[in-house]
Order: structure tokens, then C-alpha cells, then sequence
């Protein structure tokens, strides 16, 4: 107990007590009771520092050799934990690695006891080394050959089965393997190879599964050297332990090699029916992954009684092997889809349901044959559903893939029920969908319109608005376009669509060009432009400023969930960047801005005077705006301006506005005023920047002024004016209907290497350089680096030219293969976003 006291109290003393105590520890240390010599060194290690531990050092390396496994041990532990501290004790224990070396070898034949002190040293022998490679290398090649035989320890031989893992892993990252043997990568990766093979056959389960475990993380490799993993992993799957076969069936599930993973098949299909039921969660998983059609058939045949019996999120997991399953044997698409109707009606939350509504929504869009059936379903789930959100999600779906069937009527009647039968929240939704069905379908508007004329009169004013609003337009619409059915001999030939210029469909189908957040930053941002509201002119979406869409709002979520937008959204208050230069009347003249950038650092933070650069763009003006601060206590500076240089023919100074004053510790702006040529071709410039000012001595107590202005000069890091600085982030809401709509007339194609191993590195990097904003949930790349990923990127250029770009993206061992293609209105502005790849 009064170890333990002195190690928490610690902290609260004075450094300059610890002598105090120091003295007796260190005599503790060199009694001939072994528990308080271990407890001595254990408290010591924590209230020394590096100047006392090499008066210690002796005791501690007698320790590290102790006959007495608990004081060995400590010592150990502490010397790991003196390791970790500083860099100067790192290089005094450092210094004791013969002593740990000669402790580890000395104690692999003796009493169990002895096998923590193993584990301990080996810790501590991989921690002297972690830094140094060959070191590493040097540690496996002199320890590879202890394992099951002369080092008694398990956990020891995890440690060297970790560090073979990470050297293995490291090889493979640095040389490449496309599916050829590792062990001809280098002889380094052979030793790693062997040794984690000869691992597999250790008698210790724990040993042989971190082996196994290890050699399914390499990447690329080969289903014929994972074999000998999979064996054991299918005698683990037969363990009497629940806890080695958990263990065994998570790693499985992780392994991207449906066919190496299918040698298990039969220990699988074992564990489907084991009481355990997180077990069996990941055996259907696994097997949905791995299997083939008949083992479809048994598995599907066993999950009703399973689902009954798990939690939400298990359910969930099985959801999404059932849709990777689906899509790889087509044949058992009713099957499955009969499974998720049956599963649809039972009791479950939100999430579950949800799950299940965009499981059956994503095999309609990848599977279009089976989407009517699959409709019906959902149909007959509305009836039932008790989630007024769920409920609307799933109508809305039914209203953009229900017209487009062969036979839409069939769908009226579920939506009409919810009319009648539901709260206001369900009823106003509904109305909505039938108005798109009357304006997809004119053949329908008649029926329809007689329907939404009994919601005329509903209690709730949302209903009875949204209603009004239908019929208005639908009655309008049958005016103007009135629908003639034609005659049986042309009914299979005529197609029920909507004319050009249909309001109905002008009305009902049309998507606004920006959701409701933009459209509010969008007006906000023009009440705040001086002169803009005393104008007379209509405000349209086009004569809205543009709003830039952050990566966090779009990159990032599936347009598929239309849900996930909801959660998004929260009240924020809404900051104008360029409100700064709204402030200056003669900037305030050039009219309104496209985009501003982020800021630019141009100086260190740790520098007399910082600076950083926002570029307010126009199109034909680039006004440049130096953040100045001044960190100079006794310095007050005048006249701020930075001049800068640059040989570029599209871009010429124009004029500047200086910061007239700036104190000690305050911050003013400075403007640079950039005119650009529209005759010539915008390719980026880098302009030379110096920071020229008037100093005046002040005295850091009073304040006071001590000096004339003395004039100076500051140089400051270049600035770079990119062909990305003219691209607005803007997200459009379909991005397939916006890309099939745009001709390609004007579409310029690239194809690059990219010297970047990692698709997050290489997704990144090709949203910064050409400056756009992901759609569709693209700008989350896939977890696995093996696998091609296709990039949407959208923006606006500067002048109101919609930008769209596909690029899709393939690691291999030299790097990222990139391949673009960039529409737009204009193929000079294609041609100059493709140059900003470099």
C-alpha cells in the first residue's frame, strides 16, 4: 500500500520533493525481499527522470537477470515504460538490450511462470528496434526458429508472429505483388512467409489463429497461399470453445476471397445453426459471400427462425450479403426478394426496415426487369408500415420508378389508401405522389384528378394546400393537352409521356437546380450585395449568387437514402466572405462576386508580421485580400500593401487599397485589385508577393507613438492563381440525368498516373486539383485499395457554366491510373480544367 500511495501522489508533489523518497526506493531495490525490490522498481520508474535513471541503471539491469520471476518482470514492464517517456530514456534502455536478449533466451525452458518474462522481453526487445528495419529484420531472423520449440511463451511468439506480419506487409507495399508467389518478392519475404506457415501448425490456438489471422492481411495475395490459413481456420470452425470459433468466423468474414474462404464452406454451415447467435449472424454473412446457389438455398431456408432471434444491426449485416448474393446469381433474385417481403412484414425498428425498403430499391435499379414485382412489395408494406417517414421514403421511391412500368395504374390504389387511412404527414405525401403519377402518365390525370378533388376539404392545411395545388395544375394541364386514348390496333405503339412543355410535368417533375439550404444561403447572399435589391430586374435562380456546396455536405452522402439529407441538415448562421470587400465602396463597384477562396498562407505563424490571401474571383476581376496581422509588440504598422509580380499576359495589377493602421496584436485588410484578359487563355500564374509598410516605434506601455514611419519591406511566399481558383463547388442534385444531358460535343478526355498508392490519397487530390465537388456519395472511396472507383465531380464556372467530370481511378503498384472525361458548354473551359491535372 505505500507504493501504491507514493506512485498516485505523485503527481500532486513538488518535483523537488521526490528526493525524499528516492533514497529509501532505491535501497528497496537492493533488499533481499523479492515483492519489495519488483515494487520499487515499478514506482521508481514513474517519479524519476533521465538525469537519476543512470545512477539506477545497474539495479535495473540485475533486475532484468533476477532469478525471481515477479521482480524480472517488473523490471521489464518498466523499463518498456521508461522507453516510452522521453527520448533520453530511450536511448539509456536502449543500451540494455544484451541483458533482455540474454533474459528471453535464458527463460524458455522453465516454469510457466517464467512464460509473462518472455513475453515481456520480447515486448520490450521489439520496442528498442521499432524504428530500425534491418534491426527487425535482424530480431525475426535470430527468434523465427524459437517459435514452437525453444520459446515456451505464446504470447512471445505472437509478438514475433506480429513483427513477421508487419515486415511481410511493408515488402509487399514496397516491391508490389500482383498475384505471384510472395515468398520470390525478396528473401526477407520469404523468412516472413515460412515462418508465419510454420506458425500454423503451433498446438497453441491463439498462436496458430494470429498467424492465420496475419496472412489474410496481406495485400494482393494469392487464394493458393491463403489455403493453408483456411484449413486452419475450418479446424478452429469445430472448436468446442465458443471463443476460438467467434475468432475464427470474424476473420473469415473480413477475407476478400470469396473462393479461398470457400474451403470452409462445410464449418460454415455448422456454425449457421450454433446457439450463439453472434456466430451464426457471421456464418449466413460469410457464407452468403462465399457460397454458391445451393448453399443459397440452405441458408435462406434456415434465416427466418434466425431472424427472429438476433438484434436490428445482425439483421441489417444479412441484408447486405443478401443484396452482393443477388447480384452475383440472378436466379435467385425472386428468391431472395421473397425473403425480403416476408421479412418486411415482421416486427422490427426503423433502421431495420429502412434497410430493407433501399435493399429492394438498389436490386431495382441494378435488376430493372424485376421492377414491378418488387413495387407491389412495397406496395403492401405502406399498408402496414407504422414509421410515418419510412411510410413517405417509400411512397416517393414508388412515384420515380412506379410510372415508368408497363403498367402504373396497378400502384394508384395503395397510394389513394394512405389518403384516406393515414395521419396528415403520410396523407400530404401521398397527394404529392399522385400528382407525379398524373404528370408522368397523362392517361391517369383524368382518374387521378378526381381523386385529389375529395382532399379539397381535409382538416390539415398541408393536405388541403398541396391538394389545391394539384388539381389547379392538373385541370390546367388536361386544358391545354387534352389526352385522346388511342385505338387497340395503336395502343401498344403510343407512349404514355407527357408533351414538351407540359406544365403538369414543368410543375410535379422538374427539380429545382439547388435544394432548400443553397436556395436560403442564396438569398441571403443577395440581400447582402450592395445595390443588388433596389434594382428592378426579376430575380431568377440564375441572377442568384453562387453558393459553394462544403465536401462534408455532399461528397459523402448517398443520394440513395434520401433520409440521411433530413439528419444533415441544421440551422446554422450563414458568413459572407467577401462581405469585406462589400465594405469598400470602390470595390463594392465591380458588382458581385462568383467565389471566394479559401485562405492561402503566406507566411509562417511563427513570423513578425502573418499573412494569408483570400482570392475573391469575378469574371474579369480577381480581387485579392491580404489578412494582416501584426505580432510585434512594440511596433505599430502604417500603409500596409503587398505588391506582387508576375509575367503572365491574362493577369495585370490594376490597383490597390492599403490597411491604413495596424496595432500590436491586431488584424486589417489589404487589397489588390487583378484584371484579367478574356482574349487570352486562363492557365495558371504564380505572382511574387512582398509585404511593403511603414514602421513606427511605439512603447508597448502607453502606446504612444516614439518614431516617425520608417518604410519597409517584407518578402512573402509565392501565390498561385490556379484554373481551380475559377471553379465554384456546386453540387447538382441527379448527376446521371445532368451528365446524360449534357452533350459531349464539348467533352475533353485525359488519362494520367498519379504517383499515389492510396485511392483515399488519389480521390483526394483529384477533388483539389480540379477544385470541383463530389455527387453521389463518390468522394468516400471504397475501403479496398484493389478495387476501381468512379469519381462524379460537378461544379460551376466562373461566368455560370455548369462543369461535370467523371474520373475513375485504379491503384496498382506504380501508383493511381486516372482516367477523365470533363463536359460542359464551352470545349475551351473542358480543355482548361483538364490542364489543372499535373
Amino acid at each position: 500500500m505505500v507504493y501504491l500511495f507514493i506512485k498516485e501522489i505523485q503527481p500532486l508533489c513538488d518535483p523537488s520533493d521526490v528526493i525524499i523518497v528516492t533514497s529509501c526506493l532505491t535501497k528497496d531495490m537492493t533488499c533481499d525481499v523479492g515483492l519489495y525490490r519488483a515494487n520499487a522498481i515499478r514506482v521508481l520508474v514513474h517519479i524519476i527522470d533521465s538525469s537519476f535513471l543512470g545512477s539506477i541503471e545497474r539495479y535495473i539491469k540485475q533486475a532484468i537477470l533476477d532469478n525471481d520471476y515477479y521482480v524480472s518482470n517488473s523490471a521489464l514492464v518498466s523499463a518498456s515504460h521508461l522507453f516510452s517517456q522521453s527520448t533520453e530514456n530511450a536511448t539509456i534502455v536502449r543500451k540494455w538490450v544484451g541483458e533482455v536478449q540474454e533474459m528471453l533466451i535464458q527463460r524458455s525452458k522453465g516454469k510457466s511462470e517464467y512464460d509473462m518474462v518472455q513475453a515481456n522481453a520480447m515486448r520490450l526487445l521489439y520496442q528498442m528496434k521499432s524504428h530500425d528495419r534491418l534491426g527487425l529484420a535482424k530480431l525475426l531472423q535470430q527468434f523465427s526458429g524459437y517459435a514452437g520449440s525453444n520459446i515456451r511463451s505464446p504470447l512471445a511468439i505472437v509478438i514475433v508472429i506480429r513483427l513477421a506480419g508487419k515486415l511481410l506487409i511493408e515488402e509487399v507495399a514496397n516491391y508490389g505483388n500482383s498475384g505471384g508467389d510472395i515468398r520470390s518478392i525478396s528473401s526477407l519475404s520469404k523468412l516472413c512467409f515460412e515462418f508465419l506457415e510454420s506458425s500454423l501448425e503451433h498446438p497453441d490456438n491463439m498462436i496458430s489463429y494470429e498467424s492465420a489471422r496475419i496472412i489474410c492481411l496481406i495485400p494482393n495475395i494469392g487464394t493458393h497461399e491463403l489455403s493453408r490459413s483456411m484449413e486452419c481456420f475450418r479446424g478452429m470452425l469445430i472448436s468446442e470453445k465458443p471463443t476460438i470459433r467467434y475468432a475464427a468466423i470474424k476473420t473469415l468474414s473480413t477475407v476478400d476471397k470469396p473462393r479461398a474462404v470457400a474451403l470452409c464452406n462445410e464449418g460454415l454451415e455448422a456454425c449457421v445453426a450454433d446457439e450463439n447467435k453472434q456466430i451464426a449472424t457471421l456464418a449466413v454473412s460469410t457464407l452468403l459471400k462465399s457460397g454458391n446457389e445451393a448453399t443459397i438455398d440452405k441458408v435462406l431456408g434456415i434465416l427466418p427462425s434466425l431472424m427472429s432471434s438476433i438484434e436490428d444491426e445482425q439483421k441489417i449485416s444479412i441484408l447486405d450479403s443478401l443484396e452482393h448474393i443477388c447480384l452475383l446469381y440472378p436466379s435467385k433474385h425472386r428468391a431472395i426478394v421473397g425473403f425480403l417481403s416476408i421479412v418486411l412484414r415482421e416486427e422490427g425498428g426503423f433502421d431495420f426496415k429502412l434497410s430493407i425498403v433501399n435493399s429492394i430499391v438498389s436490386l431495382i435499379r441494378k435488376a430493372p426487369e424485376t421492377a414491378e414485382s418488387s413495387l407491389l412489395i412495397l406496395c403492401d408494406f405502406i399498408d402496414d408500415c407504422e414509421f410515418s417517414t419510412l411510410s413517405t421514403h417509400t411512397m416517393h421511391i414508388i412515384a420515380q420508378i412506379g410510372p415508368k412500368t408497363r403498367s402504373p395504374a396497378r400502384y394508384i390504389p395503395f397510394i389513394y389508401n394512405r389518403v384516406i387511412l393515414e395521419n396528415a404527414t403520410v396523407r400530404s405525401s401521398a397527394i404529392s405522389v399522385l400528382s407525379k403519377f398524373a404528370a408522368h402518365c397523362p392517361s391517369l390525370r383524368s382518374s387521378i384528378f378526381g381523386l385529389l378533388k375529395h382532399s379539397l376539404n381535409d382538416e390539415d392545411d398541408e393536405v388541403r394546400d398541396r391538394a389545391s395545388i394539384a388539381v389547379s395544375v392538373l385541370k390546367k394541364a388536361m386544358e391545354l393537352n387534352p389526352y385522346i386514348a388511342p385505338d387497340l390496333e395503336e395502343y401498344n405503339e403510343v407512349v404514355d409521356e407527357p408533351v414538351e412543355g407540359d406544365v403538369a410535368a414543368l410543375v410535379f417533375l422538374q427539380q429545382m437546380p439547388m435544394n432548400f439550404k443553397s436556395l436560403e444561403k442564396s438569398i441571403q447572399a443577395y440581400t447582402s450585395t450592395p445595390g443588388l435589391m433596389e434594382r428592378d430586374e426579376q430575380l431568377t435562380f440564375s441572377s442568384l449568387p453562387v453558393i459553394e456546396d462544403s465536401q462534408e455536405d455532399n461528397g459523402n452522402i448517398d443520394g440513395n437514402n434520401l433520409l440521411s439529407l433530413g439528419n444533415k441538415l441544421t440551422e446554422t448562421k450563414i458568413h459572407d466572405p467577401a462581405a469585406a470587400v462589400y465594405a469598400i465602396p470602390e470595390l463594392a463597384s465591380f458588382g458581385r462576386i462568383f467565389r471566394s477562396s479559401a485562405p492561402t498562407e503566406l507566411s509562417e505563424e511563427e513570423t513578425e508580421y502573418v499573412v494569408r490571401c483570400i482570392k475573391h474571383v469575378m469574371p474579369e476581376h480577381i480581387i485579392l485580400q491580404f489578412i494582416i496581422q501584426n505580432t510585434v509588440e512594440d511596433q505599430r504598422l502604417v500603409n500596409c500593401t503587398v505588391a506582387i509580380e508576375g509575367d503572365s499576359q491574362c493577369f495585370e495589377v490594376a490597383g490597390e487599397v492599403a490597411a491604413e493602421s495596424i496595432k500590436y496584436g491586431e488584424t486589417a485588410n489589404a487589397f489588390t485589385v487583378v484584371t484579367r484578359n478574356p482574349d487570352e487563355p486562363l492557365t495558371p500564374c504564380n505572382f511574387e508577393c512582398a509585404l511593403h509598410f511603414g514602421v513606427i516605434q511605439v512603447d508597448p506601455n502607453s502606446g504612444e507613438d516614439e518614431s516617425d514611419a520608417l518604410d519597409e519591406e517584407y518578402p512573402l511566399e509565392e501565390l498561385e492563381l490556379s484554373t481551380s481558383d475559377f471553379m465554384a463547388k456546386v453540387a447538382v442534385p441527379d448527376f446521371r440525368a445532368s451528365w446524360n444531358g449534357t452533350s459531349d460535343q464539348n467533352e475533353a478526355l485525359g488519362k494520367f498516373t498519379l504517383q499515389l498508392k492510396s485511392m483515399k490519397e488519389a480521390v483526394s487530390s483529384v477533388i483539389k486539383l480540379l477544385g470541383m465537388v463530389a455527387c453521389d456519395g463518390t468522394g468516400q472511396p471504397p475501403k479496398s485499395d484493389n478495387k476501381p472507383h468512379m469519381l462524379h465531380l460537378s461544379g460551376k464556372f466562373v461566368g455560370g457554366h455548369e462543369v461535370l467530370a467523371r474520373a475513375q481511378l485504379t491503384t496498382n503498384k506504380n501508383g493511381t491510373m486516372l482516367k477523365v472525361a470533363i463536359r460542359s458548354d464551352d470545349k475551351s473551359i473542358s480543355d482548361s480544367i483538364m490542364s489543372c491535372i499535373h
